[in-house]
Formats: structure tokens, C-alpha cells, sequence
């Protein structure tokens, strides 16, 4: 019963969103058509913005793997993480998580690939990607956008996370599925 109502809960709850939000605009007496006009005026300008932040940013990180610093990192870390319970396969995944999402998925594709998805490779892979988030893509992209020059606490936080995150997955695969 509690399945059948949460499944036509989110079924419906965005085309109900795009009906609800007009009408109340509408009904406020906001221009609805105009101020979407310039709110996507102001997203272009943003995205034309970001743009030069992106661009440094998958230049570092295609020279960070191209340069074979990430598997001499993963090589240099292999003996702590595998005391840990970390296959040092999933080393790569984690370092460049923080940094990129798209190649993370090209990663876990290629362990899933090797490995199996039902491997303990593949299944920590899968709840990595759940379990972190791509910090310095947040801070590059959006901080950028806004110019928010003094990140630093933001990046130690944004790290630790993504650390506690790639624990609490090793912790959970062993736990569930080792």
C-alpha cells in the first residue's frame, strides 16, 4: 500500500511542480514568461562564466592521470589501504572522485567491466559513487560562478567528507556483503 502511494507520489511530483509554480506566479500577478526569460538570460551568462574554471579544471585532472601520478599514488597508499580492507583496484576510483564524476564513472565502468557489478569491487565502486560527492568540481564550478575567492575551510570540509564517505562505504560493503 506504502509503495503504490510513494510510487505515484514521485510519479507525479514534478509534472505537479511544473503546473503549481506558474499558477502561483501567475496568480501573484509575477510575469511568469519574463521573469523565466531572464532567470535563463542569467544562467547563460553564469554558464559563459564557469567556463574557464572548467576547462583548468579537466586539464589538471587529464594530466594528473595522464602524468601516472594517480597510480603511483594509489601504488604508494596500496599497503595502508589494503590494512583498511580496501582493494587497492578502488584506489583510483577514490582519489579521483573528488575531482571528477564523469571519469569516476568511466572507472567504475571498467572495474565492473574486470571485476563483475556483483563483485566487492564493483558493489564497493557502486556505493562510492553514492557516498562521495565531486568536491573540487563543487568548488571550481560553483564558487567560481559566484567569485568566492577564500575556499580553504570549504576544501578541508569538503575533503573530510568525501574520506568519512569512502570509509563508511568500505565499512557498509564489508559489513553487507563481505
Amino acid at each position: 500500500m506504502l509503495y503504490s502511494i510513494l510510487t505515484q507520489v514521485s510519479r507525479w511530483a514534478i509534472p505537479v511542480l511544473l503546473l503549481v509554480i506558474p499558477l502561483y506566479g501567475f496568480l501573484r500577478k509575477v510575469p511568469v514568461y519574463e521573469a523565466f526569460v531572464e532567470g535563463a538570460q542569467e544562467g547563460f551568462a553564469t554558464a559563459v562564466k564557469i567556463i574557464p574554471f572548467l576547462v583548468g579544471m579537466l586539464v589538471a585532472i587529464s594530466v594528473f592521470r595522464a602524468s601516472g601520478a594517480l597510480e603511483l599514488v594509489s601504488q604508494v597508499l596500496a599497503p595502508v589501504t589494503s590494512y583498511i580492507g580496501a582493494p587497492p583496484e578502488i584506489l583510483p576510483l577514490a582519489f579521483m572522485r573528488p575531482l571528477s564524476g564523469s571519469a569516476v564513472l568511466g572507472l567504475s565502468a571498467e572495474l565492473m567491466k574486470v571485476h563483475g557489478p556483483d563483485s566487492f569491487i564493483g558493489r564497493l565502486a557502486s556505493v562510492m559513487q553514492g557516498t562521495t560527492d565531486t568536491t573540487f568540481f563543487v568548488l571550481t564550478i560553483y564558487f567560481g560562478a559566484v567569485g568566492v575567492k577564500k575556499f580553504r575551510y570549504s576544501v578541508i570540509t569538503g575533503l573530510t567528507a568525501d574520506i568519512s564517505g569512502f570509509l563508511a562505504a568500505l565499512y557498509i560493503c564489508h559489513r553487507i556483503f563481505g
